[in-house]
């Protein structure tokens, strides 16, 4: 007989403490249930050797050339397939300091020097600071919005910045978040990647489509980079269950706005809390709030929910559901004494 999934310890889909790990709030939407569902009857066979058919999905969806794409198991994957195809030991990557936990782990795994760069006092990219470290660099992360502080910054300032960066210095934009951000502010990545060869653009299908679980990522840039990139994808390496999420996901899109604009109140209603118990934080524009540490003793004020701490004693809170927010609200009233 099967163990019930209390006792394999499966994750749980709608625990309201689970505020640590950028997770969608909400279970997949059931058009895509039904396809993953579905492809589970043929999980007995092997997917395809390269993930040929998911990468022409994609391709079509954000409009670029087949071969401009490449995929991962989630973000992570396509990150190290860039670093291992385009370093080697002992160069240089040059993060935002803080930044997202993976980087320095990556770092590690491909011997590389990190040099994290430290963000300004309105919480960004220091992107000066960061060009400047980019002259003797490999690779160089962006990441918008930024993860830990949900900061953007403009086109402009993305564009002066690229323009600063060695043509032989590998761009890493870090659009994790992007599905989050109002249209104003979106980049034009496809005119980006036309004219700068060296920007790798990055996307992931585990925040705003809620499919952490099955760790489906992807990038896409320049053709003659994008062929060094494919040469490390992993044979059999994307569970057959990609494709159909990935159709259906692209297929449920009002369904999808209609979630994102779920969040994206919850955020608002959290920040706004917040500022009215005269906690202040950034502006986000991702599934996250961030509150610098402020002399504050944030690791005591969330015990019992999990919320992402820093070193520097600052904390990143994952927007939630009602729920999630009432108990954040409610940890940070009772720290404060407001009424």
């Amino acid at each position: 007989m099967a163990a019930p999934a209390a006792e394999l310890e499966l994750p749980v889909a709608d625990d309201p403490t689970a505020l640590a790990l950028n997770e969608n709030p909400f279970p997949p939407l059931p058009s895509v249930r039904d396809a993953l569902c579905a492809s589970v009857a043929a999980a007995n066979r092997y997917p395809e050797y390269l993930p040929e058919r998911l990468r022409a999905v994609i391709a079509a969806r954000i409009r670029v050339e087949e071969g401009q794409v490449v995929i991962g198991p989630g973000a992570t994957g396509v990150i190290m397939q860039l670093l291992h195809a385009v370093t080697s030991p002992g160069d240089t990557m040059v993060t935002t300091a803080p930044t997202f936990d993976g980087y320095p782990i990556f770092a590690q795994m491909a011997r590389l020097r990190s040099v994290p760069v430290p963000m300004t006092a309105r919480y960004g990219h220091n992107l000066d600071a960061m060009a400047d470290a980019a002259a003797t660099a490999r690779v160089v992360v962006l990441c918008r919005p930024h993860n830990p502080t949900g900061t953007v910054e403009s086109a402009d300032e993305v564009e002066g910045f690229l323009g600063r960066v060695p043509p032989d210095t590998v761009v890493l934009l870090d659009e994790a978040y992007a599905e989050f951000l109002p249209s104003p502010c979106r980049l034009d990545v496809t005119s980006l990647i036309e004219r700068y060869p060296n920007v790798v653009v990055v996307r992931t299908f585990s925040k705003a489509y809620g499919l952490a679980g099955l760790r489906i990522g992807y990038g896409f840039c320049a053709p003659e980079l994008a062929r060094r990139l494919w040469t490390m994808q992993t044979p059999f390496g994307i569970a057959v269950t990609a494709l159909a999420a990935v159709t259906a996901s692209y297929g449920a899109q009002a369904e999808l706005e209609q979630r994102i604009a779920t969040i994206t109140a919850e955020r608002r209603r959290l920040q706004d809390g917040l500022r009215s118990l005269g906690v202040g934080h950034p502006g986000s524009h991702a599934n996250f709030v961030y509150l610098p540490a402020g002399g504050r003793p944030w690791r005591a004020v969330f015990d019992g929910l999990r919320v992402r701490h820093y070193a520097d004693g600052g904390v990143r809170i994952t927007v939630g559901d009602h729920t999630s927010t009432a108990a954040v609200l409610a940890a940070v009233r009772r720290a404060t004494g407001a009424a």
